[in-house]
């Protein structure tokens, strides 16, 4: 397997912070990230035509995120990332940016990325929609009275002589709780997996 980046994996606070997206209005990866970052309460400005990036568009970023896939473009945002410290992500580009973007799965407030650090984004695309498939209204229902049982604990027992009490309280509301998980593989790989197992036989030429 080839030597991939160890990216560091972590959740952003974007409110109110200058985000920028560079790539056309009909570019689907373009519109799938703006539209993320505004629900993130981000300050968006969206560039829809890479050609014009200008250096001073960029000075008061945050993170950038460019979608085209232009290796001159790319390489010019590493530079303007690396002199006013913005975050940079070139989709499908890692060698030029610092984030790696991962398919997100969510319900209510609970996030759940997933990502293959690029080796496999169908895997990771397909992991992510069975995810969003269990994490269905039930499950968000089930997050808002986990919380206000939570906050009820919490002003049942107030003091820190009773940490304690409260963490053991919260750990018996969730427990009951589990999720199961079941990977299907594609037949081709069935068959591989089927090959590297199977028993050697040498014959008499061999030994």
């Amino acid at each position: 397997m080839r030597s991939v980046t160890p990216f560091y994996p972590v959740s952003l606070n974007l409110q109110g912070r200058r985000c920028v997206v560079i790539g056309a209005r009909d570019d689907r990866e373009a519109v799938e990230k703006a539209t993320a970052l505004e629900e993130s309460g981000a300050d968006l400005l969206w560039l829809t035509d890479p050609s014009t990036v200008v250096e001073e568009d960029l000075r008061d970023a945050f993170f950038v995120i460019s979608t085209p896939q232009d290796e001159r473009l790319s390489a010019r945002l590493r530079e303007y990332a690396d002199r006013h410290r913005f975050l940079l992500c070139c989709i499908d580009q890692p060698r030029y940016g610092f984030v790696a973007m991962a398919a997100i799965a969510k319900a209510g407030p609970v996030r759940v990325s997933v990502s293959t650090t690029g080796l496999a984004p169908r895997v990771g695309k397909n992991l992510k929609v069975a995810l969003q498939r269990a994490m269905d209204g039930t499950f968000e229902r089930f997050i808002e009275c986990l919380a206000t049982q939570k906050e009820r604990i919490k002003r049942r027992y107030r003091s820190a002589e009773q940490g304690g009490l409260r963490r053991k309280e919260m750990i018996r509301v969730a427990d009951g709780f589990d999720a199961e998980v079941r990977f299907i593989y594609p037949d081709w790989f069935e068959e591989e997996l089927a090959l590297s197992f199977a028993p050697q036989v040498i014959d008499d030429e061999q030994r």
